[in-house]
């Protein structure tokens, strides 16, 4: 007789592209996200959080990977043949909650929100399908005054964390601008928004990786497409030569305002600075954060100045192109008389965001210190943060325009980027170990736990096979304890506990027996009554 085949167990561990999160490093991002909402609540926004699982409907079609199932979410038919995706992003469900809730909510309406969205995108290495968010956004405030503030909060809010100034850059563009930059290439009919769709999504997304790609990369992209190393092959926009150098004039914007010595000079000149600053310009780096070298009184006013002299000249023949140019110059006037610099928050035309429902002001904070890559290189940190306006979001719903700009950020990127940096002030500590050393005893072990937890201390007993007590020990230590508490009979005959400081005392040795760890340094023996006084003691140090 055929014996029946054995069920296949399940592998243990994720689906590709998702992961596990572990007590220090839950702990850290609560920690992290606890500042961040402190910034956002002096700031005066109100928390909120929505549905995880949004209609595909409302989830609109501004996703930025056509080219996989479903546009880039995780998307099912449910019983009432309706179509449900797990969220992708905070923003689209804001635009949902605005839309249905207009009549209830204060206009306008600041809300923050903190949680994991879901990206059906190609997993690769730190890129996941699941991740977190963290976005502050106004909804029905038509005036950049708004984008100006939550550049601002962003800036606040990343010196809150951890990242102090000179570290971190809150790089500014418009989309306007870009649209500018569209419409005189030609791929942009102010008179049909739909026409040449999906070539500019196309083209966005190849600006917005010039850092990765390259100009060979991103040329690639504009034309008719580019196959990466893996041999994958990504369709590119199909425009002609004449098109292509149009665009990528722009995406060399930073080099010509490398160039534009003459109006630098100029304002220089005007504000009675050093003319000194100009040979400064001639031999600084390529990138906006170098250009013009230490901020100084002189340098931070070149720095936005040149930037939209640049701008303004490669829009010139775009009516929107223009009205982009004049809000960045607001944008950069309103920060500037609040005290941010371009040293914190700086104009800069690399700016772009994949996404498509952007319509004005676009940003993004870029972390500049170095770090070493797998291979030992030096590299910058690089993108934690972005956002912009998005005013179109919630007229999907209601066929009126209703203004929003906001920020998010990348929450798993921000804490590896403080990881890095040694800056995560997280409690990882683990709780005090109250050591099981006689199992008829468990209730006066569970009275000194509750003792202790009374006092407002972290502790827990051994729940495990007390019968080798080095076991507990070696509990104690994984668990990252600062006190392990040890009662024997002796010690309960005098009324008396034992208290180790795991963090002062040796580590424990595989197989240390209980007279081993006793006779120890850093240890105390105290009357029971005095456990947590001793405690607090003990941690005090």
């Amino acid at each position: 007789m055929a014996q029946d085949k054995s069920t296949r167990r399940p592998r243990a561990e994720p689906p590709k592209g998702f992961r596990d999160y572990f007590g220090a490093e839950v702990t850290e991002r609560k920690a992290m996200l606890d500042k961040v909402a402190e910034v956002y609540h002096r700031y005066g926004f109100d928390p909120l959080e929505t549905s995880a699982v949004e209609t595909v409907e409302a989830l609109g079609k501004f996703l930025p990977d056509v080219d996989r199932p479903n546009e880039g979410v995780f998307a099912w038919q449910d019983e009432d043949q309706d179509w449900l995706a797990l969220r992708y992003d905070l923003t689209a469900p804001l635009a949902r909650v605005a839309a249905q809730f207009r009549n209830d909510l204060p206009a306008p309406y600041r809300r923050y929100a903190m949680g994991p969205v879901w990206r059906n995108e190609k997993p690769g290495p730190g890129r996941f399908r699941q991740f977190y968010q963290c976005d502050a956004d106004t909804v029905g405030a038509p005036s950049v005054a708004a984008d100006a503030e939550i550049c601002a909060m962003l800036s606040d809010a990343l010196e809150t964390v951890g990242i102090p100034r000179g570290d971190y850059i809150v790089r500014v563009n418009n989309r306007k601008v870009l649209n500018g930059v569209m419409e005189v290439a030609g791929v942009l009919d102010p008179t049909d928004p739909d026409r040449f769709a999906n070539e500019r999504g196309i083209v966005l997304r190849a600006i917005d990786k010039i850092d990765r790609l390259g100009e060979a990369g991103v040329r690639a992209l504009l034309g008719e497409g580019r196959k990466d190393d893996s041999g994958d092959f990504t369709k590119g926009a199909g425009l002609s030569r004449l098109q292509i150098d149009t665009i990528m004039r722009f995406v060399d914007a930073p080099y010509a305002i490398k160039s534009d010595l003459n109006q630098a000079a100029a304002l220089v000149a005007k504000t009675g600075g050093d003319t000194d600053v100009v040979n400064k310009l001639a031999v600084a780096g390529s990138t906006l954060a170098d250009l013009f070298g230490p901020p100084s009184p002189e340098t931070n006013q070149l720095r936005n100045f040149t930037a939209l002299k640049v701008l303004r000249d490669i829009v010139q023949s775009s009516p929107q192109g223009l009205e982009g140019v004049q809000e960045l110059e607001t944008i950069a006037d309103l920060l500037d008389r609040q005290g941010y610099g371009p040293d914190r928050i700086l104009i800069d035309p690399g700016v772009v965001r994949g996404l498509g429902y952007y319509t004005g002001p676009v940003f993004e904070a870029e972390l500049t210190f170095e770090i070493l890559d797998e291979k030992g290189r030096k590299r910058q940190f690089g993108s934690v943060a972005g956002g912009g306006r998005y005013d179109d979001l919630v007229k999907r719903f209601t066929g009126q325009s209703v203004p929003a700009t906001g920020v998010s950020i990348g929450v798993d990127r921000l804490l590896a980027a403080l990881r890095a940096k040694g800056r995560s002030s997280a409690d990882t500590q683990g709780p005090i170990v109250v050591t099981v050393m006689d199992r008829d005893r468990m209730a006066d072990y569970m009275g000194m736990v509750a003792d202790l937890r009374n006092a407002g201390l972290r502790a827990e007993v051994y729940l495990g096979n007390p019968k080798n007590f080095g076991n507990q020990l070696k509990y104690a230590d994984k668990r990252q304890s600062p006190i392990a508490v040890i009662q024997g009979g002796n010690e309960a005959e005098k009324g008396s506990v034992i208290l180790k400081d795991l963090i002062l005392g040796a580590q424990i040795a595989q197989n240390a027996t209980l007279e081993e760890w006793k006779d120890r340094p850093a240890q105390v023996e105290v009357p029971r009554s005095d456990l947590v006084a001793a405690a607090r003691k003990m941690l005090g140090k």
